[in-house]
């Protein structure tokens, strides 16, 4: 047998201490891009968050450093720095160095935790090239360095505390560049976290401090994010640029089991819906028993109170889940000493009891609201049945757009022309921008395995309408039965022909629009496309440089003035501008645009739902207020005349 073939004990690799996660990073954080990059500050504050669950901490602020560095401090009681008798080491080096080592096992320490598998502060040391901790507590102040996940040096007690000085721990981190593929720290994607976990903990303080930009007084750009109502105020910015159908926020709690559930709540004239479940502060992106057990409620509440109302004359049949839902924003929080998480990434919750207990406090908490409030509860009432009204108008369409056998190729648009390939692992479909840059692409791709939709125009903004009014519209109708996996509540991502689907738009305000509502429309009704990551954008070059036989592209002004002199000696051959994807011939289309080797193409996918939802409630939602004041944060230097 060959020496490399071999495959014994010797090829048996036993790795210790953080070596696991430097050699495998994503197993712990999910990725090594900018999305593992942010998580590592979620970790961190995440034991910040779990100290105030625990009655121990007040006041959290965040600093992004200049240095590519992030600090996180909070008030807390302090990493533990006494001895662990186990492995004769301070505790505080324990956890930092040690997976699985943390205080969240026993239910003693912290009742309730995100942090639940004891590997977060340890993952990100092991996943820094500088670590620091300072730590005050037992009367002290301690501190201690790492690199590489290693101690540098043992725990040192620098000073007494004062004795006015409160407790608390600091960690500061520079995240290792030769792990991640980005070490900048985006300011809006920590923001959204941060204030997200401010509505969800009410009372406590977190600020954002970012010393790369400075305000108007010139000290460093800062955020703070504190909310006594909790997730009341959570609805309430939710639904900032929405219409509500009732003034106040329907909100209920209840405890039982040692299980906290919180509710909010208010219904919106939009017809697009906004639900968000939380699980011990962690966003439920896949939802689970607490979910379940809402929806279950909602739905048997409502139903009773119409019944017995007699406000169902109409309808000649009870209203659905998603009738009632329609354009209701809520909150579902809810937090255990025990939860149970399907996967490390936790975005479902599966115990099973919390069903019950979520069902049982909704039906006591909504149906005693009805009572009370009977004008609100007829609101609803009637959006649902309108709802339910325009359902059934788009049943018929529905079924013509479903995607038929897969062997009936009559069920493609003929406008597309598709790949050979039936493998959706190894298949792309082009969405292009009008027949002119279609007829280019369908030139230039490669056959095997990418094809081609043109669109002509601009789609529907189906933020403002239902699904019967958005299926009358042809566009999307050729986008939903080319993709060949439904629409709403039967879509079905194992039915997916093409598993990157790529926004193929020129690089103006048009494009940009179109590419706009295209997302409005995946995020609405075929939200898993985004959630698996299978949308793409184009990145063509705004640009093609010639200069003695070579050729250069640039995506930018900037870059195609850095071409010109660097390579060019300020002297090139041709500047091409690009004004959009149908100018360019098939050639250029392929090799700048298409081709996998060379082309650059944007993946689309959400972080957060909740900001995801609120933006394009802004972006395309009927409030032009919101829309205006967006635009103007974002554009600083456009001239606005006010008519």
């Amino acid at each position: 047998m060959s020496q490399e073939n071999e495959y014994g004990a010797g090829q048996i690799q036993v790795l210790e201490g953080l070596e696991a996660v430097q050699k495998r990073p994503a197993m712990y954080i999910g990725s090594t891009d900018t999305r593992g990059l942010h998580h590592l500050v979620y970790e961190v504050v995440d034991n910040s968050i779990d100290e105030a669950l625990a009655g121990h901490c007040d006041d959290i602020t965040v600093t992004i450093h200049e240095d590519d560095a992030v600090t996180v401090a909070d008030d807390g009681r302090g990493i533990p720095v006494d001895t662990h008798e186990e492995y004769d080491r301070p505790a505080l080096e324990v956890i930092l160095t040690v997976l699985h080592a943390g205080g969240k096992f026993d239910n003693k320490s912290y009742q309730v935790s995100g942090g639940l598998h004891g590997v977060g502060v340890s993952v990100v040391n092991a996943l820094s090239k500088w670590f620091k901790v300072t730590v005050k507590r037992d009367g002290g102040v301690f501190t201690h360095s790492f690199e590489g996940g290693e101690p540098q040096g043992d725990m040192e007690r620098v000073r007494d505390l004062e004795a006015d000085e409160e407790t608390g721990t600091e960690i500061t981190f520079w995240p290792d560049d030769e792990i991640f593929e980005t070490t900048e720290f985006a300011f809006s994607t920590l923001s959204n976290r941060l204030r997200e976990l401010a509505f969800l903990n009410s009372g406590v303080r977190i600020t954002l401090e970012d010393e790369r930009e400075t305000d108007d007084e010139g000290q460093p750009l800062s955020e703070t994010y504190v909310y006594e109502g909790g997730i009341r105020e959570f609805v309430q910015y939710l639904n900032e640029t929405r219409t509500s159908l009732h003034e106040d926020i329907i909100y209920f709690e209840d405890d039982d089991q040692n299980i906290q559930v919180e509710v909010a709540m208010q219904a919106t004239q939009e017809l697009q819906g906004s639900i968000h479940a939380f699980a011990n502060n962690i966003n439920t992106r896949e939802g689970g028993t607490h979910l379940t057990g809402f929806k279950t409620a909602l739905t048997r509440v409502v139903n009773d109170y119409a019944s017995s109302n007699d406000l169902l004359s109409d309808l000649d049949e009870n209203l659905r889940g998603d009738d009632i839902r329609e354009g209701l924003t809520a909150v579902i929080s809810i937090k255990h000493p025990d939860p149970q998480f399907e996967g490390q990434t936790k975005t479902k919750l599966g115990n099973s009891e919390v069903r019950g207990i979520v069902e049982s406090a909704m039906h006591e908490g909504l149906s005693t609201y009805f009572e009370e409030h009977p004008d609100t509860a007829q609101a609803i009432v009637m959006k649902a049945v309108e709802a339910a009204k325009a359902r059934k108008a788009a049943k018929k369409a529905e079924e013509l757009t479903r995607r038929k056998s897969a062997l009936d190729s009559t069920s493609l648009p003929g406008k597309l022309a598709d790949c050979q390939t039936k493998d959706p692992d190894e298949a792309e479909l082009f969405i292009a921008e009008g027949d002119s840059a279609g007829g280019s692409a369908k030139q230039a791709r490669d056959p095997e395995f990418q094809a081609v939709l043109p669109i002509k125009g601009k789609i529907l903004n189906v933020e403002k309408h239902r699904l019967d009014r958005i299926l009358e519209n042809e566009e999307i109708r050729n986008m939903i039965t080319a993709i060949g996996a439904g629409i709403g509540d039967e879509f079905d991502i194992d039915e997916i022909r093409y598993k990157k689907i790529v926004m193929a738009t020129d690089a103006d305000v048009d494009g940009a629009h179109i590419r706009t509502l295209m997302l409005t429309f995946f995020y609405r009704h075929m939200r898993p496309l985004l959630e698996g990551g299978y949308v793409y954008a184009t990145q063509p070059p705004l640009y093609r440089i010639r200069y003695r036989g070579e050729t250069y592209d640039a995506m930018t002004d900037a870059e195609r003035d850095e071409i010109v002199a660097e390579k060019c000696n300020g002297n090139p051959t041709q500047v091409q501008r690009f004004k959009g994807l149908g100018e360019m011939n098939p050639e250029q289309l392929w090799s700048t645009t298409m081709n996998p080797e060379n082309r650059i193409l944007k993946q689309i996918t959400v972080e957060d739902a909740a900001a995801a939802d609120k933006m394009f409630s802004v972006l395309m939602g009927d409030a032009v207020g919101p829309r205006k004041q967006f635009i103007k944060d974002h554009a600083p230097e456009a001239e606005w005349i006010d008519i």
